[in-house]
């Protein structure tokens, strides 16, 4: 009798076609996230899942499925999955890192470049038919070259984000949970600060950190006390790094200038005032959203999954679950 896998969205067919090879695949085909009631009837009988970030696994979950193997969670972050209750129950849990890195750091740089020189409003103004020839004074946004981007998280995508600013002649510093090695800071030409340094010095910030307790409202009214008035802010990261109501007090006041989004507080909803800014860039996570990263996360999402279902140590467990299996 063949294993079962559960699928919480329909993925690239690359992974699920490798999965079919093997095992009984079941899929929720509906676009939306699953809920609650039916994840749990659906995994009852099931010996591996792949999930998205948008599904809750808990203890509930878990759980509900006496024959669960492995958790293949369908992104680089993982704070979906309660680690301890898996942990405790042997479940593996993976994710896909490295192959995002790319994506997401082009989707950072084309929300800072795109606020920077007000390229939706100016868009938006051409296609209303107000464009009646060159004016010395329409839409004056700001240069990149020479400014200074603060990047909090040094990890592959901050690095990235680093990478691509640096090749616009912006001055690169970072602050991280500890220094990345000297020969990184050498490549990218970037400078490590405390927090402190890094808020009041930053023409744009750039969030690149996981959620963690000490990561949740990072950037909250006593953060953007300290910032720079007409700083940009870019979110590619988690929302809840950035506490949106006092973030849309600074929009509003002019302290900060703009700010660009590929993730929100409290996701799916969107804070009602961001919607009505022209000062802001709205995008729906589609951080990962390239052809190339989504097939490879698919592929790596399935490969995690046949080898716990074989037996073997999968590529891409997560830290925390190291040395159990």
């Amino acid at each position: 009798m063949k294993q079962k896998v559960y699928i919480t969205r329909r993925i690239p067919e690359i992974g699920i076609d490798l999965l079919k090879e093997k095992f009984e695949v079941k899929i929720f085909f509906e676009n939306r996230r699953v809920d609650k009631t039916l994840l749990i009837r659906e995994i009852e009988d099931c010996n591996a899942m792949i999930s998205l970030l948008s599904d809750k696994i808990d203890e509930e979950v878990l759980d509900a499925a006496g024959n669960l193997k492995i958790v293949a969670n369908y992104a680089v972050g993982y704070n979906n999955i309660d680690i301890q209750a898996a942990k405790s129950r042997k479940i593996m849990v993976t994710n896909t890192p490295g192959v995002l890195t790319n994506a997401t750091g082009e989707i950072a740089f084309a929300l800072l470049i795109t606020l920077t020189r007000k390229i939706i409003e100016a868009d938006r103004f051409t296609r209303r038919g107000k464009f009646i020839g060159w004016d010395p004074l329409l839409y004056l946004g700001d240069e990149l070259n020479g400014k200074t981007i603060g990047i909090i998280g040094m990890g592959r995508i901050g690095r990235d984000m680093a990478f691509k600013c640096r090749a616009f002649g912006m001055n690169v510093i970072y602050y991280n949970r500890k220094p990345v090695d000297e020969s990184i800071e050498k490549e990218l030409q970037a400078a490590y600060v405390n927090f402190e340094e890094l808020l009041e010095n930053s023409d744009v910030i750039s969030v690149h950190t996981p959620l963690a307790d000490e990561t949740f409202h990072m950037l909250g009214e006593k953060a953007f006390g300290r910032m720079k008035k007409g700083v940009y802010i870019i979110n590619t990261s988690r929302g809840e790094v950035i506490d949106e109501k006092v973030l849309v007090h600074e929009l509003k006041s002019g302290k900060v200038k703009g700010a660009g989004f590929d993730v929100y507080e409290f996701e799916p909803e969107i804070t009602r005032d961001l919607l009505t800014m022209n000062n802001v860039v709205l995008l729906p996570h589609i951080g990962s959203a390239t052809i190339e990263t989504r097939n490879k996360m698919s592929e790596m999402a399935a490969e995690n999954v046949i080898a716990a279902l074989e037996g073997r140590r999968p590529e891409n467990l997560v830290p925390e679950l190291n040395g159990l299996f």
